[in-house]
């Protein structure tokens, strides 16, 4: 009688536990079926973000970061749930209008990373201004399939949404009271999925939440959507800080240059060049790779690489660019100081007091200009250079503009260099010393204009002898009809509009007391994968070699970062064979060049921040607007937060500790200079006077 008992309660047991799994079971089922739209809205917008990060950042931490899945879904469920206020068959517009704002900001993104290897920003709005200038560019170099997969979204959702009104979903009676119910109980399981996300969050994290600078970290840690909106809090944060901040700024500056010294130390080129005219060539994407590179025995770039081998060449040089690109190089080139964290000081920052190199150096009774064959308001320049102290900017409207000779994005380096001989002869005839800034245009992204680069080959040519004898030509297309071989032949003729240029002046005489800088502004802003196969290729099967191949050599995302590399050089016509004549490997970055000329040609600025490189050599570090940093030891990726090591001397965690201290301290003392007008003498006097009297 027991063993009834007990197998009768055992049964009973089972079948009350599976009912409440059928119950359970039951109210799942019930729960998609009469969701199905905010479940489709939720999974569509956390795949797009997911998608988005994938596509962009390669690493495995990215791809195991569950961080990011939570906050998208944190992020999604929480506008979702608003959606339920609305009557069903009102819901759809709802949940599609945010699919599709959630869509764009995913395709946005996905283009910007692209071009910039950053996310976008709400303070480049102000930059759509110049988009049209370089459309060309952004389609032909940027836009790619990837960048459209996002659609998918808005297009499932439209699917399931004509399912459902098919199938009369949307005529179910759904009270005020029950879909109240249904927004905070979807807001409830938001808070518990928040804290959850809460938790996991490291100093670390929150740090660099807030600083904003490292935005690749940020997306990984936090998804595309919490950036976005912090991102949106940190562009309107300056207007603010700027009425608000303004003490902590000036404490953080005061104390940052407490130790400044009223003149660095000397050296063995303190003052050569005083007193010598000075033409600056911004020299628009050239790098420092296309020096003594060739195609079948051509040089793409002859005149640079005799630049290079004839005068004071930095094989080392880094751009330090951010967003603003050309601009943001002529501000650090002028003023020593980095590109700011938000928008571009070009456009933003106009009108702040600068110490820049113009200005100096008309201090020392030169007369400064500067030349571009362009739309003087692109970038804001017409403004800009009256800030940064040029006496005269001449722009688009005086040079001879004929349509004909336009190349890229304007008027023909050749054309532009040819007209400005003749200018500088004038200003060379009117002024004792003269400082004149020339920004090339030819050599821009997209790189399209092919058949007015000249003929320059980038294929392979190899004579083979058959068996019968006789000889042929054999060509094989190497980079023919790629982005990087079209970079190549814009370059070559760039290269022979700067040799045009600098026969033109030592015709006029212009080369005999004329020191020449030349810069590379930025690098040629083409993705990683474009130089895969100027590596790697096999010309047997017109391919890229295969990893496993020994003559395979990897060019990873940190070959990519240091082959970024932009020329610096200084070369005067009787250089070569001198003293002079050198190449200085040492790390170097743009905001070391206006100390290090400061030393030749006898100026100084007291708040720069980079150095002469002749004083401070091989223990130079450059710091980069995202936080990464470079010296003569090794590459530091702070996304990753991990190094290519440059030497075999060993590194520490200290060293890298204080790197990064530096590092920012640095990128907050320059933003706050640009920001805070912190070099205004009205507004600083009391300040600077502490600071003058150390």
């Amino acid at each position: 009688m027991k063993i009834v008992k007990n197998a009768y309660k055992n049964l009973k047991k089972n079948i009350k536990n599976r009912i409440r799994v059928i119950k359970r079971d039951h109210l799942v089922r019930e729960y998609f079926k009469n969701n199905v739209l905010f479940i489709a809205f939720v999974i569509t917008g956390v795949l797009n973000s997911t998608i988005l990060r994938f596509l962009c950042m390669h690493s495995l931490e990215n791809y195991l970061s569950i961080k990011a899945i939570l906050a998208d879904t944190i992020v999604v469920t929480t506008i979702g749930a608003f959606g339920y206020l609305f009557k069903p068959k009102d819901r759809f517009a709802y949940y599609f209008g945010f699919c599709i704002f959630l869509t764009a900001i995913c395709m946005i993104n996905s283009v910007y990373y692209t071009f910039y290897t950053s996310f976008a920003s709400v303070s480049m709005l102000s930059l759509t201004q110049y988009v049209i200038d370089v459309g060309d560019a952004v389609v032909e170099n940027v836009l790619q399939i990837k960048d459209l997969v996002y659609i998918l979204s808005p297009l499932a959702l439209l699917a399931i949404h004509l399912r459902l009104k098919k199938k009369n979903y949307y005529k179910k009676v759904d009270l005020k009271s029950e879909r109240k119910k249904k927004m905070l109980g979807t807001l409830s399981f938001s808070g518990l999925l928040l804290i959850i996300f809460l938790v996991t969050l490291t100093s670390l994290d929150v740090s660099r939440f807030f600083k904003q600078w490292n935005k690749e970290y940020i997306v990984m840690r936090f998804g595309i959507y919490v950036y976005q909106a912090n991102d949106l809090v940190a562009s309107v944060q300056p207007k603010v800080n700027s009425m608000f901040g303004y003490d902590k700024a000036s404490k953080e500056f005061n104390d940052y240059f407490a130790d400044a010294k009223e003149r660095p130390d000397t050296n063995q080129y303190t003052n050569i060049f005083e007193g010598k005219n000075v033409i600056v060539i911004h020299a628009e994407s050239m790098m420092t790779n296309t020096i003594d590179l060739k195609f079948n025995g051509e040089d793409v770039a002859p005149n640079l690489s005799k630049l290079a081998h004839e005068g004071m060449f930095f094989s080392n040089f880094y751009s330090q660019v951010s967003v603003g690109t050309s601009s943001d190089s002529e501000l650090t080139y002028n003023t020593s100081l980095m590109p700011t964290k938000s928008g571009t000081a070009f456009v933003s920052y106009y009108n702040r007091d600068y110490i820049s190199i113009p200005k100096l150096l008309n201090e020392k009774g030169y007369y400064t200009f500067s030349m571009h064959a362009n739309n003087a308001d692109f970038w804001n320049r017409r403004a800009m250079h009256k800030s940064l102290g040029y006496k005269r900017f001449y722009s688009k409207t005086d040079y001879e503009i004929d349509k004909e000779k336009f190349v890229g994005l304007g008027l023909s380096d050749e054309e532009f260099f040819r007209q400005s001989v003749d200018k500088i002869e004038k200003i060379n005839n009117k002024h004792d010393k003269w400082y004149g800034l020339l920004i090339m245009l030819s050599n821009h992204t997209p790189f399209s204009d092919v058949e007015k680069y000249g003929e320059f080959p980038v294929d392979i040519k190899e004579t083979v002898t058959n068996e019968d004898g006789t000889t042929e030509e054999v060509v094989y297309p190497y980079m023919e009809g790629t982005k990087l071989g079209n970079y190549f032949k814009s370059m070559h003729y760039a290269d022979g509009a700067l040799g045009q240029f600098i026969a033109g002046l030592d015709e006029k005489g212009l080369l005999d007391n004329t020191v020449i800088v030349l810069y590379g502004d930025h690098d040629a802003r083409l993705p990683k994968k474009n130089y895969n196969r100027l590596y790697n290729y096999d010309k047997e099967t017109d391919d890229v070699l295969d990893e496993e191949d020994p003559n395979y050599k990897e060019y990873d995302s940190y070959q990519y970062e240091l082959g970024r590399k932009v020329p610096f050089i200084i070369w005067t016509k009787d250089m070569k064979g001198t003293k002079l004549n050198f190449t200085d490997t040492n790390t170097m970055g743009m905001y070391d060049v206006a100390p290090t000329l400061g030393n030749m040609f006898g100026f100084y600025n007291k708040y720069a921040l980079g150095h002469d490189i002749f004083n401070i050599k091989e223990n130079n570090l450059v710091c980069f607007p995202n936080g990464n940093w470079v010296n003569n030891k090794m590459y530091y990726n702070s996304q990753k937060a991990a190094y290519l090591p440059l030497t075999e001397e060993p590194i520490s965690e200290e060293e890298i500790a204080q790197n990064n201290e530096y590092t920012n301290k640095l990128l907050d003392v320059s933003n706050n200079i640009i920001v805070f007008d912190l070099l205004n003498d009205e507004k600083n006097k009391e300040l600077k006077e502490v600071i003058d009297n150390k």
